[in-house]
């Protein structure tokens, strides 16, 4: 206990924070007016008519066009987190409106946006306005040039659990042994320079899947240690450049190179914000009073510790949860989500679903672009949670329409990484008897193929 006191008092130099909150904040501010010039939120948030929710966050909806709202609240506290103005207040407002933005339809979940709430999460808590920042400008009792190393240390151990999950998550036998879904998704790209040759032969997609996995794993540690910390830089801008050329994954690559920096002793932050100030003319001597703060200095120190804690725990933990689920993880998708698995499947599937009226008898087919965009469609066609809560849908809205207690169910097919099309629901379960839970999905029909992994 003594030693873990003595580590939370031991103070570091405030600059890769502020970096950190600087690049934090621009890139996200770019990310949003990117999604909103696209008119993304017309076609995802505005248009549909039905919305895919996470179960027990159904009431989590987009509020039509004032959605743009919520867009525009969390922009603007992306401005005022990277200058450091009203930071407390811009953190939050930005941790809730995105962490919405990613809440409103299942449809649109993608690993990054996980991320970035786990990090605006983090920031809630962290000092990040001490240091080069309107804040400790306009209120110099604010400002100080030394912050608790665990501030730092936070955010690399973030950036080091989302690395090494994924690491693990790539030790299957479909990814190392066949090099699956990347011998789907690189052959195709023949036209690239260079790369466009290499990915036709047959040996290359099984060195790229051997090499992500150890590239995942190692990476955390090389980024740790000082005399290979440049080398593995090197090796993460190499990485996601690549990724951010072959593969539609927007910002992500630049955030993870961006954060990444964090790594990085405060020399060379102190560099990067001197080259800053010189080119908006900034005194960044100001910030430079040598004042450290220390942890029992902070304001609800030990809660704030306490609560960071137990989020750390649970982000090593709930990963883990498949394990508590029978049957394939990639087939099934129970506890596959919010679990660093990035990019290791090539999934794709045909439902039909048919409404049967319990009384007559009569059944017919639906035609699911009548409710559904055609990448919602996409999406519901392969995951059993969509399939089950749009069943539900389509219950409720044909009993509306007069048919007494309607029978749903579907002809469900799905094709998993390269594999033959094979039965997938269970066809004589009425799907609206059924509801979405934590619980294990018994008309899920069990896959009969080899999948080793973790």
């Amino acid at each position: 206990m003594k030693r873990f006191q003595d580590y939370l008092n031991r103070t570091t130099e405030a600059a890769p924070l502020a970096t950190f909150r600087i690049l934090f904040g621009t890139i996200m501010f770019v990310s949003l007016v990117r999604f909103v010039s696209k008119g993304w939120v017309k076609t995802l948030y505005i248009e549909p008519k039905f919305f895919f929710s996470y179960y027990g966050l159904e009431w989590i909806k987009p509020l039509g066009n004032f959605t743009y709202l919520i867009f525009l609240v969390c922009a603007l506290s992306c401005v005022l987190i990277t200058i450091g103005y009203r930071y407390r207040i811009a953190i939050i407002l930005f941790f809730i409106s995105f962490t919405y933005i990613e809440l409103m339809d299942k449809t649109t979940y993608l690993n990054h946006y996980y991320f970035i709430s786990a990090i605006a999460f983090i920031l809630l808590f962290l000092p990040a306005n001490v240091y080069y920042a309107m804040d400790a400008r306009l209120k110099p009792e604010l400002a100080f040039q030394k912050i608790p190393a665990w501030c730092i240390d936070c955010l690399k151990l973030m950036l080091g659990i989302v690395y090494f999950y994924a690491g693990l998550a790539k030790i299957n036998s479909d990814w190392l042994y066949k090099a699956m879904p990347l011998q789907l998704w690189l052959k195709p790209q023949y036209d690239l320079p260079v790369l466009g040759f290499l990915f036709q032969q047959e040996w290359m997609p099984l060195v790229f899947s051997w090499a992500g996995m150890l590239y995942d794993l190692a990476i955390p540690f090389l980024l740790l240690y000082r005399k290979t910390r440049f080398i593995a830089f090197v090796l993460v801008v190499v990485f996601h450049s690549l990724t951010r050329i072959l593969f539609p994954i927007g910002m992500f690559p630049f955030i993870m190179i961006g954060a990444t920096l964090v790594f990085f002793k405060a020399k060379s932050h102190h560099k990067a914000l001197q080259y800053l100030s010189i080119i908006f003319k900034i005194n960044k001597t100001r910030f430079d009073n040598g004042k450290a703060r220390f942890t029992t200095t902070l304001n609800g120190a030990a809660i704030r510790i306490k609560i960071l804690i137990c989020f750390f725990v649970l982000q090593l933990l709930f990963p883990l949860r498949y394990l508590l689920y029978p049957g394939a993880l990639f087939w099934t998708e129970e506890g596959f989500r919010f679990s660093w698995r990035v990019m290791l499947m090539e999934k794709a599937g045909y439902t039909q679903f048919i409404v049967k009226d319990a009384v007559t008898g009569n059944s017919f087919y639906i035609d699911n672009s009548e409710f559904l965009t055609p990448f919602q469609e996409k999406q519901m066609a392969f995951q059993p949670d969509f399939i089950v809560e749009f069943a539900r849908f389509i219950h409720d809205y044909y009993k509306q329409k007069g048919i007494h207690d309607p029978i749903v169910s579907v002809e469900s097919f799905v094709t998993l990484n390269g594999r033959p099309s094979r039965i997938f629901i269970n066809p004589t379960v009425n799907l609206a008897k059924e509801k979405d839970s934590f619980l294990p999905k018994h008309w899920i029909i069990p896959f009969e193929d080899e999948s080793k992994g973790l």
